[in-house]
């Protein structure tokens, strides 16, 4: 089954996505620090429902995109995103590009408002360096309680969504040794990563009151945890993946993401507790996932050992699979989880690029050809 034959659906959760896009020159592949200058382009929100909105360096961009129903809806919503980024871009003499982390040598600018100028006087180097480009998937729910519900159970799960989409092996011109670096950059945030059970929201409200009691993120956008219940819509964020290079792997994993929320959900509705392991573990979990994405091994959540990527993914899929049928993806999700384990996520595509010439220009120029054809 392809995308465009899959039905449409009314009863089900909305999701919507958000995704970081890297600015670069079209002509030498670097970086372009053009994002004030783009959005004073955009006079108002995009006929699609689209916005771009700025991030902390002038080298990148954020697009949100409207929430959908349908697998096929947040292809083409994804689709159009990029393609507006893109045509923004084009009339500031750049170009918009999926890529988590440059892989070029960088020295970004920082975006400079009051919030942003305290970041960089706080956070030193970290602020300094930080331009990573992250795949932000929102879920829609139905209260707090149930969000929280979510987000106890669908931790464990959530290295192997990193996997599924690593797409950063390189940074500073080099070869990481990871095929998400992104994630080892963003993990230097302090409240950054995995999280223990909450087990109810006044667990959750407290631990966050009391992380900005220490005065050390500024604010709620600061708690930057992996999944966390949104500030500002009545959804859950799951933050964990880098941006993806080609459109259909993305709205996979947003499909996936969908379903993890509803399987967990409806777990919680059946009284079934969540799985106890501790946030520390998953962390390690997640390390293991940022280095090999899905070309060696994966820790299963269900055993808390290390087995082979493709098994782990099938277990994903197996967990997920009854949602994924009910709302008419399962075939075309599995198809490209099955392209995936084939032909390797964006990290592998890099490698191969840069291996033919040694070249990292060559690396941003197929990684904007992928983002926008596939």
């Amino acid at each position: 089954m392809s995308l465009r034959d899959l039905p449409g659906r009314e009863q089900v959760r909305r999701f919507g996505v958000e995704e970081e896009l890297l600015l670069i020159d079209p002509h030498t592949f670097d970086l372009l620090p053009m994002a004030e200058q783009m959005l004073r382009q955009i006079r108002e929100r995009a006929s699609t429902g689209h916005e771009l909105t700025r991030e902390l360096k002038q080298e990148q961009i954020e697009v949100v995109s409207p929430p959908q129903t349908t697998l096929k809806g947040q292809l083409a919503a994804i689709r159009a995103g990029r393609a507006l980024a893109e045509e923004v871009a084009t009339q500031v003499g750049g170009r918009v590009v999926a890529l988590p982390a440059a892989p070029g040598p960088i020295n970004p600018l920082l975006v400079s408002t009051p919030r942003f100028r305290q970041i960089r006087d706080n956070f030193g180097v970290t602020a300094a360096q930080q331009l990573t480009c992250g795949f932000h998937v929102h879920v829609e729910i139905r209260s707090r309680e149930e969000g929280i519900a979510a987000l106890d159970r669908i931790r464990g799960w959530l290295p192997v969504v990193l996997a599924l989409s690593a797409n950063s092996p390189f940074w500073q011109g080099a070869d990481t040794g990871y095929a998400s670096y992104r994630y080892q950059l963003w993990n230097r945030w302090p409240t950054s990563g995995p999280t223990e059970i909450f087990g109810s929201v006044d667990t959750y409200d407290q631990l966050s009151a009391s992380l900005l009691a220490t005065g050390v993120p500024l604010d709620e956008g600061m708690l930057y945890y992996d999944a966390r219940l949104s500030e500002s819509h009545p959804t859950l964020e799951v933050r964990v993946a880098d941006v993806c290079l080609v459109a259909e792997h993305a709205v996979a994993i947003a499909a996936i993401v969908r379903a993890l929320v509803e399987t967990s959900v409806r777990a919680w509705q059946q009284g079934i507790p969540p799985d106890p392991t501790l946030g520390t573990l998953i962390r390690t979990w997640a390390w293991q996932a940022s280095r090999d994405g899905v070309e060696k091994t994966l820790i299963h959540p269900v055993t808390g050992r290390s087995a082979p990527a493709a098994e782990v993914l099938h277990s994903l899929l197996e967990h997920v699979g009854p949602v994924l049928a009910e709302y008419g993806e399962e075939d075309a999700v599995t198809s490209i989880i099955e392209a995936i384990l084939h032909s390797g996520t964006g990290a592998r595509r890099q490698r191969a690029t840069y291996a033919r010439a040694q070249d990292i220009h060559d690396v941003v120029a197929d990684a904007w050809e992928a983002t926008h054809r596939g």
